[in-house]
């Protein structure tokens, strides 16, 4: 398993870095916000698909409950909920489960809910906003580690998510090493550039001379 240095990898560069290996289209759309903590949370995707509810559930809770019980240490979860706002679809029970596997954040297009609790657990959480209803009879999770489309991206289990302030990127599986060997490269480029500039070097000499911005 990948050792990540949240320290120097984050949203912005790993999107330069899918930018430049013809990538482009691997982050949400802005919406989702961090809700609980402001540290970046990166780790492996499991995806969970949601859909709404307009009729008693006969297995409430069934499958997302499911899915929490087969996180592994890192994961991080997916909430495809399609942006509905019906309930709040993740709180502090679920996290606690979710902590106990060794989960480290949750990415959701939805609602949320518990977020004093959450945040007392020192627990990432990206979502569209808040809601204190119950998602039982309202929404529920019809699958989970199945691809699917959250924000605009599609993406499957065992991806790397990685979100900050700046926003959310989604990495394939595929090219996850070759993401992260050029955004550690433009990383250390980068403090050259920063260094030189802080040392007195116009930023149109700095480019000029290490063609990094």
């Amino acid at each position: 398993m990948i050792q990540f240095d949240v320290s120097d990898l984050h949203s912005a560069v790993v999107s330069d870095a899918l930018d430049t290996l013809g990538y482009g289209g691997q982050c949400a759309t802005p919406g989702l916000a961090p809700l609980t903590v402001r540290r970046a949370l990166i780790g492996r995707c499991r995806t969970t698909l949601w859909g709404d509810l307009f009729h008693k559930d006969p297995e409430p809770y069934a499958k997302e409950l499911q899915a929490v019980d087969s996180l592994n240490e890192g994961d991080v979860v997916i909430a495809a909920a399609s942006g509905s706002m019906r309930s709040g679809i993740w709180g502090e029970l679920l996290t606690t489960a979710a902590l106990n596997r060794g989960c480290r954040g949750v990415v959701a297009e939805g609602a949320v809910r518990d977020l004093a609790r959450m945040r007392s657990y020192d627990f990432p959480v990206y979502a569209l906003g808040t809601c204190p209803l119950d998602s039982q009879n309202r929404q529920r999770v019809l699958d989970y580690d199945v691809p699917v489309e959250i924000c605009g991206v599609v993406v499957h289990s065992g991806d790397l998510v990685v979100a900050d302030e700046d926003g959310i990127v989604f990495v394939p599986q595929a090219i996850e090493q070759e993401v992260l060997e050029f955004a550690r490269k433009k990383v250390t480029e980068e403090n050259r550039v920063r260094e030189a500039i802080r040392n007195g070097m116009l930023a149109t000499e700095a480019y000029a001379r290490f063609g990094v911005l």
